[in-house]
């Protein structure tokens, strides 16, 4: 049901069950939020939104007042905006005062609000929070002085991801954000996915930069420093730049990167086609054998990391292959130094990520082959485009270029991991390959290309009948674990990713408030997708040549020696 209601004096449509704010929002109208989360169950506590409603004696939270026919609405009254004011100083009074060096300064809620409603002095002093900040954690550095307890960081870790991490402790002017008793990060049982910094307004949450550890290889003329970039990133680091949301900038990153000083620059689809190609011969054989099934997608480090703590149970379900990152990782320690003469010793291996879930994953004991690491440094699409601009470097007065030897050529398969679903459609087509002995006429899997937090498909596969899954958080993979104990078995493979939509919205993606950035990401992989010559991960020349010159085939006793690993229970202290 529709009705009309007046908003500044204009009338607009509302309609019923709908709070105010979605129907300003719908209609074209802002308002400021800070803790308000769409889709989530309004909570009105932090009195940004407030508007000021006829009849009503005191102010009135938007996002949580259902709206009423005929309802008159101020939203920028004096009143309201004084009110909005006072919020903002009364949150500044005891924070810090080091915007010049915070890592999120130019990209802050509170200091944008600030400057929107021109607040240019400190009319409330407060008593400055001393908290120490808490770089404990592989990935992610806590600093609760700059917290101002909006509690999305809270809400997104428990009620979209599902990790359970974080939560308010204390009371009154004591309260504190932070994992159970205040402990350091690294004692809890957070899965380092990241996305408390996307949902946090302020620097009270950031990744752990490895910059300077690149800064100083990259300045070290012993050092043969390569770097590996997701795919991801190639369609998301536009935006740090203020491009259209979703560009693919592969040509152009490629060159820019090689502009600062890379020996070689390659592109992690390589290692996308490789990660799927020894997945495919490792689901083939759990089948025809009957073991260890349903098998769980591995190139999300956040769900190992979550499967090791909360059900370690079922590792043995969990897939052997490393991802993506830490294959071609190892392949550069060890093909690529062999061909191109290169001391191992002297190789640098950077990646750039669209997660800070890969931090923590280079850094497992697991990844270390003869003492030397796949990956020695990783970086975030805000760290790259960061590092872009601290070299001098105009992306957009950049030639494209071709990724660098041996590792140039990719397949549109390779890219499809950047999104939910898609790691399940490039292993159908690769696996459809060894069970038949053909190539899927038709490679779009659309069951899989929604956007919906589970995704189920059915195939026929040569004599297999077999069943798939995606799902999105961990939450959603622990519902389906659950089933699966109870005796669900109709199930062969399932992928697991621990942010919405994949990794086109990971955590260490460029902090934005363009709602559709994450659907233009998609836009481009999927259009990527349909025009590239390349669409099957084990058609990829080069992926091919790999395994003739150096692995022998998929699962050989080389591969798994430098391709696969292996995963065991992991403590919870907190």
């Amino acid at each position: 049901m529709n009705f009309l209601i007046e908003v500044n004096n204009k009338t607009i449509m509302a309609r019923k069950g709908e709070t105010i704010l979605e129907a300003l929002d719908r209609n074209g109208i802002k308002v400021p939020t800070l803790c308000h989360m769409p889709g989530l169950y309004p909570t009105g506590s932090c009195r940004m939104c407030v508007v000021e409603v006829e009849g009503k004696s005191n102010l009135i939270t938007a996002c949580s007042y259902p709206v009423e026919e005929w309802m008159k609405i101020k939203t920028h009254s004096p009143r309201v905006v004084n009110a909005r004011k006072t919020n903002v100083e009364l949150l500044l009074s005891n924070h810090p005062d080091d915007c010049l060096y915070c890592e999120r300064n130019g990209n802050c809620e509170l200091q944008s609000f600030a400057e929107e409603l021109n607040i240019r002095e400190r009319r409330f002093p407060g008593k400055k929070n001393k908290y120490k900040s808490d770089p404990s954690g592989a990935s992610i550095v806590r600093d609760p002085a700059k917290c101002i307890l909006c509690g999305r960081c809270v809400r997104t870790c428990d009620e979209i991801v599902g990790a359970v991490t974080l939560g308010f402790i204390g009371r009154g002017n004591k309260t504190v954000i932070g994992p159970p008793f205040n402990k350091q990060i690294n004692l809890s049982s957070c899965i380092t996915c990241g996305q408390c910094i996307m949902a946090c307004p302020t620097g009270a949450l950031h990744e752990k930069r490895h910059s300077a550890d690149l800064q100083s290889a990259l300045h070290n003329p012993d050092i043969h420093v390569v770097l590996q970039y997701s795919p991801t990133v190639a369609i998301s680091i536009g935006d740090e730049f203020g491009l259209k949301a979703g560009k693919d900038m592969n040509g152009i990153l490629n060159a820019a990167l090689k502009k600062t000083g890379f020996d070689r620059v390659f592109d992690a689809s390589f290692g996308a086609d490789l990660f799927i190609t020894e997945l495919a011969a490792e689901l083939e054989h759990r089948i025809k054998n009957g073991t260890n099934v349903p098998v769980f997608s591995s190139d999300c480090p956040a769900w190992v990391k979550y499967i090791e703590q909360w059900h370690p149970d079922m590792l043995s379900h969990l897939s052997a292959c490393k991802s993506p990152q830490q294959m071609l990782g190892a392949i550069v320690s060890s093909y690529y130094t062999s061909l191109f003469h290169i001391n191992p010793d002297n190789l640098f291996t950077v990646s750039a990520m669209p997660c800070t879930a890969k931090k923590f994953e280079s850094q497992r004991e697991q990844m270390t082959h003869k003492g030397i690491t796949d990956v020695d440094a990783v970086m975030t699409t805000r760290e790259l485009a960061q590092f872009i601009k601290l070299n001098g470097i105009d992306i957009q007065q950049s030639d494209q270029e071709l990724p660098d030897n041996p590792f140039h050529v990719r397949s549109s398969a390779g890219r499809l991991l950047s999104v939910s679903g898609g790691v399940t459609e490039a292993l159908i087509r690769t696996l459809h390959f060894r069970l038949t002995g053909k190539d899927l006429s038709q490679p779009r899997i659309s069951e899989l290309r929604n956007n919906k937090d589970y995704k189920e498909i059915k195939l026929k596969i040569g004599d297999y009948k077999l069943g798939f899954a995606a799902v999105s958080s961990v939450k959603q993979a622990s519902k389906l674990i659950n089933e699966i104990k109870a005796g669900r078995n109709d199930l062969h493979f399932i992928e697991v990713m621990a942010c919405q939509g994949g990794c086109v919205n990971g955590g260490g993606q460029p902090i934005t408030k363009d709602t559709g950035a994450v659907k233009a990401r998609i836009k481009t992989v999927y259009e990527t997708d349909e025009k590239d010559p390349i669409r099957f991960a084990h058609k990829n020349p080069a992926v091919v040549e790999l395994y003739r010159d150096f692995l022998g085939e998929p699962m050989s006793a080389k591969s798994i020696e430098l391709l696969h690993t292996t995963y065991k229970k992991r403590e919870v202290p907190l």
